[in-house]
This record gives C-alpha cells, structure tokens and sequence, in this order.
C-alpha cells in the first residue's frame, strides 16, 4: 500500500537528497548497491549478534536509499531496463538477508520455540514470493498494483519488532512475524485474485525459453 501512497509525502526529502548525491557523482545503480550492501552487513553482523536497535536504526536508514535511487533515474530523465532489474534483484538480497537474521537470532540468542523459526522461514519465502507474483504477471501483460503487504510494509514491520525486542518489549520479534506471515498469505492470494481477473489473463503465452 505504501508502494502506491506513499510516494507523494516522501518525495518531499528524498528528492533533495537525490539531486545532492547526482551532484557528487553518483549514479543510481551505485547507490542501489551501496544501499544493498550497508542493509545486508547490518543485518547478518548486527542482528545475530543482538544489537537489534542498532540494526534496526541502520536498516531503516539504508533501505531509504530504495527510494533514493529511483528518484535519481528518474532526475536524469528515466530509469533503465537494468537498472530496474538490478534494483529488484538487491531488493530480493536485502529481505533474504534480513530474515536469515532474524532466525539466526532467533536460534542462536533467543533459543526461540521452532514453530516461531519456521513462521520467520515462511515469511522469507513469503516475501519472494509476493514479488515474484507481481513481476511474473507484469512480464505476461497483467496490471497488479499494490497489496496489504508490499515491500515498505514489510520492513516496518519487521524492523519495528527488531527495535521493539531491542528495548526490551519482549516477544515483539515474534508477534511481528506472525502479524507478517499472516498479511504475507493474504498478499500472495490477493495478487494472483487480481491477476486472475485481469481482462489478459487467459491471454496465450509462447512456451518459457528457460528459469
């Protein structure tokens, strides 16, 4: 949801910051990188460790360079096929890393019941696929736009728990998971609904060339 509304009142400091990074010389693929790489050490050295505030802080801070790097492609007149590919990819690579770290904490430091490391596992899985539902059916010619949980939501959420368990609201990791896994289900099914009833979709499609 935030993917869709949410844009408008976050232009009003993210394009400032785009514009000052172009200004030194920074591209947009550069600082999608930047951005993936500072969110996965923060969280595969941090959250493991226990110093969930910390890692929560930084990831919040790092993963605005999500927006950030759109705003510049589209500064300089419009983004590319690889850089929206490139951008995808990171995004997949810093929710992976994320929730690879929080079961990490959750075996390792929280000596957490098994059934909670599963749900944090599904959530994983959940959120690549969420992604992969949108990005299989735009590629087949389907419009589906927006679901409870996007991207943005789900960091909230679960960064939120992070900073939470971090202060000592104990159990807040796993109440945010179960809250995720829980919206993550609903979105799965509520992306293919909408694929499923777009006027295209029983459109014919040449034979896949391959995964």
């Amino acid at each position: 949801m935030l993917s869709v509304h949410g844009r408008k009142p976050a232009a009003v400091v993210v394009k400032p910051v785009a514009k000052a990074l172009l200004k030194v010389g920074m591209t947009p693929n550069v600082t999608t990188l930047v951005g993936t790489a500072a969110t996965v050490l923060a969280s595969v050295v941090l959250i493991p460790t226990g110093h969930l505030v910390w890692a929560a802080l930084l990831s919040i801070f790092f993963a605005a360079f999500d927006m950030v790097d759109g705003t510049m492609a589209r500064l300089r007149g419009g983004g590319t096929a690889f850089g929206a590919t490139l951008d995808a990819s990171c995004d997949r690579i810093t929710d992976g890393a994320l929730f690879a770290a929080i079961a990490m904490w959750l075996i390792y430091v929280d000596n957490a019941q098994p059934y909670n490391v599963a749900v944090c596992l599904a959530v994983l899985v959940l959120s690549q696929v969420i992604s992969y539902v949108k990005a299989r059916g735009e590629a087949g010619g389907l419009r589906i736009v927006g679901g409870l949980i996007e991207r943005p939501e789900r960091l909230i959420i679960a960064l939120a728990g992070l900073f939470l368990e971090g202060f000592g609201v104990h159990h807040a990791i796993e109440v945010s998971l179960w809250v995720l896994l829980v919206g993550s289900v609903f979105t799965v099914g509520q992306r293919l609904l909408y694929a499923a009833r777009d006027p295209k979709s029983d459109g014919k499609l040449a034979p896949p060339a391959g995964a």
